[in-house]
């Protein structure tokens, strides 16, 4: 009797735990089957409003009315919104993704300031439109990957939750979905050597005419010698140069040279001014820290004579270090005579240099007195910011106007913040999130 009822409670319990073990094996595939849709969703969404992206920026290149490009625009900041929200949804937080999130942030930064403008009044500058243009580019790049990755997929019946996998046990070895995101943040930093660092460095041209220009004219043979030594060339038959037609904004040469390595350089035939500089090579692995790649940047500028040049930014790309200068005039940093330096981190060799808005901007200015005191401006911070350093700062506004400032970094849920306060009336010029970057709190890296 006592046996029968034994097996009859554990027969029971052995039933029990088997629905238990059941009923948890079928909300579990229910778990995974939700997230697989989720991802399956937001990357078909993240595809469709590339897709849509592309389209209205090539549609916007086509407009001439202004009072038509702002509402476009409008809704090409709306459509990289939603590509962002479809990404942040994706597996990929341990996949480096960067460059394309930056991508979409600055063309929904850049739409937005220009669509809230009169465009009838204050038109696109031809800066403007070659920016739009590269956009449009980089756009198709991704959106034509994109599809890839989306065909592949479909054909071959994969899972985002054998991405999901793959990220987080490393072993990211033959996912075609993972070799085509991969592919995809290539293809966008091949872009990328003039848009590093801070959004700073996109200053406006209005009334830049690079006159400040200092320097004697000098000959295609000087040009020639100067490469020759710059880029230590032993034999200089090998050096193109070119020189720019007589409408340019400033007379420069343009140099070429391929031997093991392909060297890019303009530089003004005033002065000898290097404007940039792009050397192709493979990057081998690193050898130095991001602070070595900036003592080789800082000395590299030294031999081309920029004084009181400050560090104010540094990023890093994969073996690559990227360096924003600023001019600093009376413990004042001048952010419109800024410039990039790229460093390999392989060897420390300077394998990048863009030096347009300081050439275009740099003199001597007459820098008034702030009307108000760093302590009454950091009133008008918001409260949640935990103030690591101000300086003063000329920058300029929206509206292409130098203004002086006071700048303030800041910590904010463990995000670093550059906020610019109004030297004189308070108001909150610009606030700049820095992604990907390793401040220098104390300045002197």
């Amino acid at each position: 009797m006592i046996r029968s009822i034994l097996i009859a409670v554990l027969a029971v319990g052995i039933a029990g735990i088997s629905y238990w073990g059941y009923k948890e094996h079928e909300e579990k595939n229910a778990l995974l089957i939700h997230a697989e849709n989720t991802y399956q969703r937001s990357f078909h969404e993240l595809s469709y409003h590339m897709d849509l992206l592309h389209d209205k920026i090539g549609t916007s290149l086509a407009m001439n009315s202004g009072e038509r490009l702002s509402p476009q625009f409008v809704d090409i900041w709306r459509l990289t919104s939603q590509a962002l929200t479809n990404v942040g949804q994706l597996p990929l937080t341990l996949l480096p993704f960067n460059k394309t999130e930056e991508f979409l942030s600055n063309i929904g930064d850049f739409t937005y300031k220009t669509a809230i403008r009169n465009l009838d009044d204050d038109p696109l500058t031809d800066d403007e439109i070659k920016a739009l243009e590269s956009y449009y580019k980089q756009a198709a790049n991704i959106k034509d990957e994109l599809r890839q990755v989306q065909y592949t997929s479909l054909e071959n019946n994969l899972r985002w939750m054998d991405v999901e996998l793959a990220l987080a046990t490393q072993d990211q070895a033959d996912n075609t979905i993972i070799d085509g995101f991969k592919t995809v943040e290539k293809k966008v930093g091949e872009f990328a050597e003039g848009d590093e660092g801070s959004l700073l460095m996109q200053t406006s041209v209005k009334d830049h005419e690079f006159k400040y220009l200092t320097g004697e004219r000098k000959s295609e043979q000087d040009i020639r010698d100067f490469s020759k030594k710059l880029f230590s060339i032993k034999d200089d038959q090998n050096i193109n140069i070119t020189k720019s037609g007589e409408g340019a904004d400033v007379q420069t040469f343009s140099v070429s040279y391929k031997d093991g390595k392909s060297v890019y350089m303009d530089i003004t035939q005033k002065g000898s001014h290097p404007i940039s500089i792009l050397v192709d090579r493979p990057i081998n692995e690193k050898k130095l820290s991001l602070n070595d790649g900036l003592l080789a940047a800082e000395k590299y500028l030294k031999q081309f004579d920029y004084p009181n040049m400050e560090v104010f930014q540094t990023q890093q790309f994969d073996n690559e270090g990227v360096f924003s200068f600023t001019y600093k005039q009376d413990d004042v940093r001048v952010y419109p005579d800024s410039m990039v330096v790229k460093v390999a981190l392989d060897n420390g060799d300077i394998i990048g240099l863009n030096a347009n808005n300081y050439l275009m901007n740099h003199h001597e200015r007459k820098i008034p007195k702030p009307k108000l005191t760093i302590e009454e401006a950091q009133k008008f911070v918001n409260g949640n910011v935990h103030i690591q350093e101000e300086h003063l700062a000329i920058i300029e506004n929206d509206l292409g106007e130098e203004v002086l400032t006071y700048e303030f970094l800041g910590v904010l849920d463990d995000e670093t913040f550059r906020i610019f306060i109004n030297a004189n009336d308070g108001i909150e010029e610009k606030v700049e999130k820095l992604t990907g970057t390793e401040t220098n709190f104390e300045a002197n890296l």
